[in-house]
């Protein structure tokens, strides 16, 4: 199980402090990963082809970014065309609906408990029309930034991550990036027998 590393291609810092916060939650201490941060979807997609094509060790890629105001599909599509310019298919691919912060509103005892709020009042709002879809919120992070004025994306980033429950999220798109890391463990743990 130690031969190659998981890699992950991010569009933002912010989603790696959150990644590098979350993912010990779900990754076996024996299997190596990194999360690289890009300056955003541009230059994330300008890379892929390239370091997939210039990788040359054993690695499983994951690439991370956010919808924003794009068609979900679409977006996928033209990624996983970049991963084959890049000479790879066996690529997961993860879309943030609409961004990052859609994850964080998906899980508001995460949300008070990162930005010290006044525990129990947020995380009883979880159920309200607003928050129980957070990916339909068209700017999470200004939805945010209403909540908790202070919220900053990088430090916000790791101090939510913290506390955010992989089991119980409503964020659809956080729940299908966390299945979609369970899927690719169980997979590398079939393989390693």
């Amino acid at each position: 199980m130690n031969d190659f590393e998981l890699i992950f291609l991010l569009e933002e810092l912010s989603m790696k402090e959150t990644l590098e916060v979350l993912l010990p939650k779900l990754i076996p201490s024996n299997l190596r990963y990194r999360c690289i941060a890009h300056e955003g979807k541009q230059d994330l997609e300008k890379s892929i082809p390239r370091k997939l094509k210039a990788w040359n060790q054993p690695a499983k890629f994951i690439i991370v970014r956010d919808k924003d105001s794009a068609d979900c599909k679409q977006v996928k599509q033209q990624l996983l065309e970049l991963c084959q310019k890049g000479n790879k298919s066996d690529i997961l691919i993860r879309i943030a609906c609409h961004e990052l912060e859609s994850w964080f509103l998906g899980d508001l005892a995460a949300v008070e408990q990162g930005l010290n709020l006044k525990l129990g009042k947020l995380r009883k709002l979880q159920n309200n029309q607003k928050f129980r879809n957070p990916d339909a919120l068209a700017s999470p992070k200004q939805e945010l930034k209403n909540i908790a004025s202070s919220y900053q994306p990088i430090s916000g980033s790791r101090a939510i991550a913290k506390y955010l429950d992989v089991n119980n999220n409503k964020s659809y798109s956080f729940n299908i990036f966390i299945q979609g890391i369970k899927k690719l463990l169980d997979e590398i743990q079939k393989n390693s027998c």
